[in-house]
């Protein structure tokens, strides 16, 4: 049996198929728990079958973290095989780089509209509403004292040039992560949210996204990876998606079984001020 003890634990990780989600699926695996891959992305499929364990311990659910119906039908296909769900991340999230006003071309590319505002707003706040509620109605039921994971972003406490939206919806997950931490304790359900800063790259920071954020800027994309690298990070580097997957598995543990209501900031030692 490991330190954390998660041997046997069933988590359901939202947007798992990639980027953080990725790792922290596969550290849980690693730590012999039963991971769920909640995500729209049928490369989910692809990550279950790397993880350790393979496809005969986990599962893939094709979901889509909007859309009420679809999340149920994935919380009530978990409990049928698994009988419960421990844990819940909620770490599905998009971030879409634009201005709240552009001057130079107003209602422009990289100006901020309405289709994108609603679409950040859904995936990464009405998404973990969706998921929590459905998976802790299960959790009270079955009296598991589980963990809800709220994946956040440091920009949603300092704010972020050209992510107002991105940011805002990061924010909300604090309120949610405190406010549910509230309601929740009383089940012996454990609410803690994670905010990393700068992380080494991934396959969801590509060329079009980083053309989008050095734009809000007044950058080049050059100049805005030289930032990445060279950013004012106490500890002299980016974060490594395994240090994020780490401080998850251990907040989900009963090794952090007195904390609730917070969240963890993981960024080396940066804030934006």
């Amino acid at each position: 049996m490991s330190w954390l003890n998660l041997e046997g634990k069933i988590v359901v990780i939202t947007g798992a198929a990639s980027g953080i989600g990725r790792e922290i699926a596969t550290g849980f695996a690693e730590n012999g728990a039963r991971v769920i891959i909640a995500d729209i992305s049928q490369k989910g499929e692809d990550v279950i079958s790397q993880l350790a364990g393979g496809k005969a311990r986990h599962l893939y659910i094709q979901t889509d973290v909007t859309n009420a119906a679809s999340v149920k039908a994935m919380v009530q296909k978990t409990i049928t095989i698994c009988r419960r769900i421990d844990i819940l991340v909620n770490n599905a999230g998009i971030d879409v780089p634009r201005l709240l006003v552009d001057p130079k071309a107003p209602k422009g590319k990289y100006e901020l509209d309405e289709e994108e505002f609603d679409r950040m707003i859904s995936v990464n706040q009405k998404g973990p509403y969706l998921c929590t509620q459905t998976v802790v109605r299960e959790m009270i039921k079955r009296k598991v004292r589980g963990a809800v994971i709220n994946i956040t972003s440091e920009s949603g406490l300092e704010g972020s040039e050209g992510q107002s939206c991105y940011a805002a919806t990061k924010g909300a997950l604090y309120a949610f992560t405190r406010s549910w931490a509230k309601e929740l304790g009383k089940y012996g359900i454990r609410v803690v949210g994670v905010a990393p800063g700068i992380l080494e790259r991934t396959e969801l920071r590509t060329l079009d996204y980083e053309k989008a954020l050095a734009y809000t800027r007044g950058i080049t994309v050059e100049t805005l990876r030289e930032r990445y690298e060279k950013a004012s990070v106490p500890l002299g580097r980016v974060g490594r998606l395994k240090e994020i997957a780490d401080l998850v598995c251990f907040l989900a543990s009963d090794k952090a079984s007195y904390t609730t209501g917070t969240t963890y900031n993981i960024s080396g030692g940066r804030t934006r001020a």
